[in-house]
């Protein structure tokens, strides 16, 4: 837990934020009044109370805001924290979206000092949940759900193929935002791989597991079987979704064997084995993922709509 020492805003660009006590959060626009709210991903800025006093230290006289952040914040280093980084304060929900920015050197506290903190030390958010926010309020965070990747090859381990496939999933994963804390290359065995994901998921190493491989025609095509075999909740609608969306592109896509489902806090999905496929597949369904993990590990609500 931290908290929020200042809550800043400015009526126009080009002006110096002041503190306001309290504010309103508005979702997907920013803080209420601020000059520089919008449909944008830099719409909440935030500094750590810290950064600010070291740098008073060294002779700066900086008010509140005078970086142009909207929440200064005691307890949180915000720049140690990785894109995806979601903050909770209230009914307020905020996800990190960009570390420091470009300082002009126009600057007047740049004139003053040579230096500016804001590039390196403040990040940006933007508001995922809205609600009113005062000084004093606590504020927490949570990491971006880590992700585990497991290829299954039989060729991989003998060395005879390269592994093509775990290596695009890491790429697109890393790029929106999921830490990779895991990675394993593993044969077409049914009882490794379902000890694999039952440990992983037992001892809460990550909150999504996506296999690639292991799920066509082939005698040794066993991921869907293994799968299966340690799931606690099936969902279903993950390959479906998969494989109506693969269909547009090739009718082979009805071959596919892809399962997916829910062990304690975590969700298994398979994926198809060929680096094209995978890439298809991952980039349709990653944008959805984010709020069923948040629902799973109960930082959201359902999925109904109003």
């Amino acid at each position: 837990m931290a908290t929020i020492m200042a809550i800043c805003t400015s009526p126009g660009k080009g002006t110096q934020k002041k503190d306001v006590g309290k504010a309103r959060f508005i979702a997907d626009w920013g803080v209420d009044g601020d000059a520089h709210a919008g449909k944008w991903h830099r719409q909440v800025s935030l500094l750590s109370l810290e950064k600010i006093e070291a740098f008073r230290a060294r002779g700066a006289e900086v008010a509140y805001g005078a970086f142009g952040e909207n929440l200064v914040v005691s307890g949180i280093d915000f720049a140690a924290l990785p894109i995806g980084t979601r903050f909770y304060a209230g009914d307020v929900v905020l996800e990190l979206t960009q570390i420091g920015k470009e300082c002009h050197h126009g600057c007047e506290i740049f004139q003053k000092m040579g230096d500016c903190i804001m590039p390196r030390e403040g990040v940006f958010s933007k508001v995922l949940q809205g609600g009113d926010l005062s000084v004093g309020d606590e504020i927490r965070y949570e990491l971006p759900f880590r992700a585990s990747v497991i290829t299954l090859s039989d060729s991989g381990v003998a060395g005879t193929r390269t592994d093509r496939s775990g290596p695009v999933i890491q790429e697109i994963l890393r790029e929106n935002g999921y830490p990779v804390v895991h990675t394993a290359l593993l044969p077409d065995d049914p009882g490794q791989l379902s000890a694999l994901l039952a440990q992983l998921a037992d001892e809460h190493t990550a909150d999504l597991i996506l296999t690639t491989g292991g799920t066509g025609f082939s005698p040794r095509d066993c991921t869907p079987e293994a799968t299966r075999a340690v799931i606690e909740r099936e969902t279903p609608g993950i390959p479906e979704a998969m494989r109506a969306f693969s269909l547009q592109i090739t009718p082979r896509a009805m071959l596919t064997r892809a399962a997916a489902g829910i062990r304690k806090e975590s969700l298994i999905i398979n994926l198809p084995g060929s680096p094209k496929a995978v890439r298809e597949c991952l980039e349709y369904i990653l944008p959805s993922l984010s709020h069923g993990l948040a629902i799973l590990k109960g930082l959201d609500g359902n999925c109904a709509r109003a």
